[in-house]
Order: structure tokens, then C-alpha cells, then sequence
């Protein structure tokens, strides 16, 4: 019990010392004067921290702790991070504390060491979660696809080689459960799943430009096929209908592939439409609203949201526009529509 009282004054010391950082950090970006023997820098943080629980905490947890606060003051913190923990949030966690674990829960931190870059002049170029598989899938520049399996703790890479065309963006296909990528006048389907063969690949080509981005069409109502839309850089947004017939997987599925296989682009439905006069930096699709958007670096139209509809008729696009030479970042959610520079 004694132990216990002396955490909780030690917890609530801490507090307080957090909430004087903050605050102090708040007048100085207010051009607010701050005496010099009142002002709390790293090394003090780290000694009273270090006297508030002892020497087990480690030092690059009480540094990255301490950058946080600071870079962002209004941050949410937890007292717990300094020990490099994190707490539980669901029922099914916190069952699993007892009498001798009561206070946290150790988290299971773990360090990809597998390559998922084919050089130092390489770089990645993507990262998507897929949270109901619990993966996380990156794409490279020159050509190298990579799923990590969060819950088998496995790396599974895939190289895409070719010679000069570079990998521009990747995402997953929920209805095939497969991989998209593209790279200039070309989309690249991987289906991961036959482990048997790593270069079963199927590449559509050619597209009419180069493609610069790609996202998934995510639509309840269409199980049997995967839409997927892609801007290019003269300004056109594509939507790619997908389905299993076209890679021929139910007449071959147990069939071994050694090598990439060609599609011919016309073999598809593919349907465009132009909606910006310069690169088309990212296309999103917000199931929420039912609409996707288009971010170009073109300064006239420089942002387009509307039904995915409005890409097989002629009918006005709703656009916004950014001053120019602003990058524009959409984010939309359920209420809102936010245009930001960068």
C-alpha cells in the first residue's frame, strides 16, 4: 500500500511537471517572458523523472517523450510512454492484467530487418494498411512490392523488375485480395497468395499516360470485381474495372506461373476522364461520402470531388482550387471537406 501511495505521488508530480513544460513552452511561442532559472530544459526533465521513478527508465524513451511535448503541445501523452509501454483499451486487454501486472502492460516491440528497398538510391514510394488482414503493404520506387504480416511477424517481398519506368504508388484490392501498382503506362496485379510462386504478376499495359497515383474503389455492393482509379500526368483520372475472369485464376488457380504475364489494356473497361491540366499528384476515394478526389498541382482546378459517375458523363465536376504553387492535400470526412497547402 505504501508503494502504491508513493507511485500515485509520483504520478501526480509528474503531471504537474508536464503541465509547467507545456505551459512554459506556450508563453515562449507567444513571445512571453520566461525567467532563466524557472525554465525547464532536457537535462532537468530527465533528472526529476529520473528521481520520480528511478533508474529503469530508459533515456531515448524520456528524450522521444520529451520531443513530443515540446513539438506539439497539445498532444495526448501518457505517463507510461517513458517507460516505452502502452496501455490497454479494449476489455479483452485489460483481463489480461493481475496482481502483478496491474499497473501496464508490456507492449511487443519488434524491428523489421528484412530489405524492402533495392539500393541506397532507392526509396519507398507507398505504405497502405489493411487493417481487417492486419497488413501493411509499401511499394518502391524501383520496383520492389512488400507485404508485411503483422500478426505472423513475416515479410513478403515481391520485385517487380523492369528497366527504366519507376513504381509511382501501390494499394490493396479487397474483392481479388491482391496488390495494384503503377509505374509509367502500366498496372501491375500481384496475387500474393500463391505462395508457390512469387512471380505470379500480371501487367496491364499500355495505359494511354504515364500514371502517377492509384487507390482502390471500396463499394459494398461489388463482391465479384475491384475498381480502381488512377491520375496521370496529363491531368486524367482513370477507373479500372477488375475482375478474376480477366487473370483467368478459376480456370488455373492451382497452375504454378513463372513469369509476368501481359494484359492487354483494351481487354479491360477503363474509362477517363480529364479534370486537371497538370500532374494528378493523388486520388482518394471516401466511401463515407460516396465521392472520390483528385489532387493536381494545376493552380486553375487544383482539387475535384464528386460521385465516381461524373468520370463516364459530361456533366460539371465540382472543383476547388489552392493558390498556386501550393501542393493541395485534401482530407474529407463524414462533415466536412478541408483543403490545405503542403
Amino acid at each position: 500500500a505504501l508503494a502504491l501511495l508513493n507511485f500515485e505521488n509520483a504520478l501526480k508530480q509528474f503531471q504537474e511537471l508536464v503541465e509547467k513544460i507545456v505551459t512554459q513552452k506556450t508563453k515562449k511561442r507567444l513571445g512571453l517572458h520566461i525567467k532563466d532559472d524557472d525554465e525547464i530544459d532536457y537535462d532537468t526533465f530527465y533528472t526529476t523523472t529520473q528521481t520520480l521513478f528511478g533508474p529503469e527508465i530508459k533515456d531515448h524513451n524520456v528524450k522521444t517523450f520529451f520531443r513530443k511535448i515540446c513539438h506539439n503541445l497539445d498532444a495526448e501523452t501518457e505517463w507510461c510512454e517513458i517507460f516505452g509501454y502502452f496501455k490497454g483499451e479494449t476489455d479483452a486487454t485489460s483481463s489480461l492484467l493481475n496482481d502483478e501486472n496491474m499497473v501496464f502492460l508490456v507492449s511487443e516491440k519488434q524491428q523489421i530487418t528484412h530489405t524492402v528497398a533495392k539500393g541506397q538510391d532507392d526509396v519507398i514510394k507507398a505504405i497502405v494498411r489493411v487493417p481487417h488482414l492486419d497488413f501493411t503493404v509499401t511499394s518502391s520506387q524501383k520496383g520492389v512490392l512488400t507485404i508485411f504480416d503483422n500478426q505472423r511477424g513475416k515479410l513478403y517481398p515481391f520485385y517487380f523488375h523492369q528497366s527504366t519506368a519507376w513504381i509511382t504508388g501501390c494499394d490493396f484490392l479487397p474483392q481479388l485480395k491482391c496488390i495494384v501498382a503503377v509505374a509509367e503506362r502500366t498496372v501491375i496485379v500481384w496475387d500474393y497468395k500463391l505462395k508457390e510462386s512469387k512471380n505470379n504478376c500480371f501487367i496491364i499495359k499500355p495505359m494511354a499516360n504515364g500514371l502517377l497515383c492509384v487507390c482502390t474503389v471500396t463499394m459494398s455492393d461489388h463482391q465479384a470485381k475491384d475498381n480502381i482509379l488512377m491520375g496521370d500526368d496529363k491531368g486524367y483520372v482513370h477507373l479500372l474495372t477488375v475482375t478474376s475472369d480477366h487473370f483467368g485464376w478459376k480456370q488455373c488457380k492451382g497452375k504454378k506461373k513463372s513469369q509476368h504475364q501481359v494484359l492487354d489494356s483494351k481487354l479491360f473497361n477503363i474509362v477517363k476522364r480529364k479534370l486537371h491540366d497538370d500532374w494528378v499528384v493523388k486520388v482518394k476515394y471516401i466511401s463515407d461520402l460516396n465521392c472520390f478526389g483528385s489532387c493536381s498541382s494545376d493552380s486553375i482546378h487544383s482539387f475535384v470531388l464528386d460521385d465516381i459517375k461524373r468520370l463516364e458523363d459530361n456533366l460539371p465536376v465540382k472543383e476547388f482550387s489552392v493558390p498556386r504553387g501550393v501542393n493541395a492535400f485534401a482530407y474529407c470526412g463524414k462533415a466536412n471537406v478541408i483543403v490545405t497547402g503542403g
